[in-house]
């Protein structure tokens, strides 16, 4: 059975996008232990980036992910255009099945646009530490957009046993 690294992403002092009241940074977290408490329920080995509300520093977190087969860290994308939703990833080309099995997850259960796996460099950098360290950076939905804000807190848990359950099956295969 592989071990897996959860991470928050935004550690440290980062608070990440910050909209419609909410921070980014505090998402993460609070998501990363809703899947925790799955992973630990099925009896899959993981580590956490942080415990509670603690979100260590990317650095930190880098470190981790490498001692992991699996590792996932979690944000929430931001656009000027609050219409912008979906969910996606990013990762190395070795996880683009893990990362879309994990981009599905969040989309089907929140009910928001499935944006895909994606390179890592698909976004605004081109090489990402957490993908780097062998990870996948899961942008869980648009923080900017007030329709995904509310489907993400109607729907969290179940958001958050879908994403489980794809590292799950990642983990005992």
């Amino acid at each position: 059975m592989k071990s897996v690294f959860l991470s928050a992403g935004h550690g440290g002092t980062d608070q990440g996008a910050v909209a419609n009241g909410r921070r980014e940074a505090d998402i993460a977290v609070e998501f990363r232990n809703i899947v925790a408490f799955y992973l630990q329920r099925a009896g899959i080995e993981h580590e956490l980036d942080g415990h509670g509300t603690e979100n260590l520093p990317l650095r930190e977190a880098v470190k981790r992910a490498r001692y992991h087969p699996i590792g996932v860290e979690f944000h929430c994308n931001a656009a000027a255009n609050t219409t912008a939703t979906g969910a996606e990833t990013l990762s190395g080309p070795q996880d683009i099945q893990l990362a879309d099995r994990t981009t599905a997850a969040p989309a089907g259960a929140l009910g928001i646009r499935d944006r895909g796996a994606k390179p890592e460099n698909a976004g605004q950098h081109h090489r990402l530490a957490f993908v780097q360290a062998g990870g996948i950076i899961v942008e869980l939905f648009f923080i900017t957009n007030p329709a995904d804000l509310a489907a993400y807190d109607a729907r969290k848990w179940v958001a958050a046993r879908d994403v489980a359950s794809v590292l799950i099956e990642a983990a005992q295969s």
